[in-house]
């Protein structure tokens, strides 16, 4: 079991930014989207761009949480015939340069059952993955992941909604560990804008349950609205908005798909920019 002082890079992460007085910025991208090597070169570039937190997003074909970008991306890599081992081959490789950056799958309960509960969880943390969001995974059906995971210290992040009632949230926070991740919208991803005021609201009521950091996330897409979230939040999460970046570059030019990275690298900049204030 590795030790959970030393390699808890969630709640290390955390730290830095209370210490910094500055709030995260989580970023989410669909794992090996376009292709591996592309994937990879994103994922190794995204620390230095300015992401706090990586977020990964584990294809599936019958998404529930996912909107039309997501879902594009994700048809994308199953189309290319994607497996798990491939995914934690390129993570095995960001560990060899990056040791500190955390790293999130976030998925569906489907592929991980299939692959094995123990397996995955093994797989997970031996190449440095620190937390799991299951988002068809309620917490009183997960204790056989749980467990595993708890047993190597992977974190298990559930979600907020809008529409989460208090007698939820202490259901929710028995298993909860390493942050919160609050929903900003009823619906899926990318769809529609959130209501600042109202996230606020919901956001100060769950701070008043728990001690655990809170990101916000769903429908943030600009540098303004990161900015304005990330002041009642800890973290905020930018997803759908930068799988369009990919999604509009691979089907042009080839000179387009070749600077893909790079495009990616500069929206997740001023997002980091956004996030910090100091572009306001």
């Amino acid at each position: 079991m590795r030790n959970k002082d030393e390699y808890d890079r969630i709640n290390n992460r955390f730290s830095l930014l209370k210490k910094e007085k500055r709030k995260g910025l989580i970023t989410f991208i669909t794992a090996l989207d376009p292709n591996i090597d592309v994937f990879e070169k994103i994922l190794n570039g995204l620390p230095n761009a300015g992401a706090d937190f990586i977020e990964i997003g584990i294809p599936f074909s019958d998404p529930m949480a996912d909107g039309p970008s997501i879902q594009l991306s994700s048809r994308r890599v199953l189309e290319n015939k994607f497996q798990l081992k491939q995914l934690f081959y390129s993570l095995s490789k960001l560990r060899k340069t990056d040791d500190v950056t955390p790293v999130i799958l976030m998925g569906y309960y489907n592929p991980i059952f299939s692959f094995g509960i123990k397996k995955f969880v093994d797989s997970a943390v031996s190449v440095g993955v620190d937390a799991l969001i299951v988002v068809d995974l309620p917490p009183e059906e997960a204790d056989e992941l749980y467990q595993e995971a708890n047993a190597k210290n992977l974190h298990l992040i559930f979600l907020i909604a809008p529409t989460t009632n208090e007698q939820r949230f202490s259901v929710i926070l028995e298993k909860a560990s390493g942050f919160l991740y609050y929903v900003s919208i009823k619906g899926i991803t990318g769809t529609s804008s959130p209501d600042m005021s109202q996230v606020e609201e919901r956001v100060n009521l769950v701070r008043s349950k728990t001690s655990l950091p809170i990101a916000v996330g769903f429908g943030i897409k600009s540098e303004k609205q990161a900015y304005d979230f990330a002041k009642c939040s800890d973290a905020v999460v930018v997803g759908s908005a930068i799988v369009d970046i990919i999604t509009e570059n691979i089907n042009g030019s080839e000179k387009s798909f070749n600077s893909l990275p790079s495009k990616v690298f500069d929206f997740v900049n001023t997002l980091s920019k956004g996030v910090t204030g100091s572009s306001f």
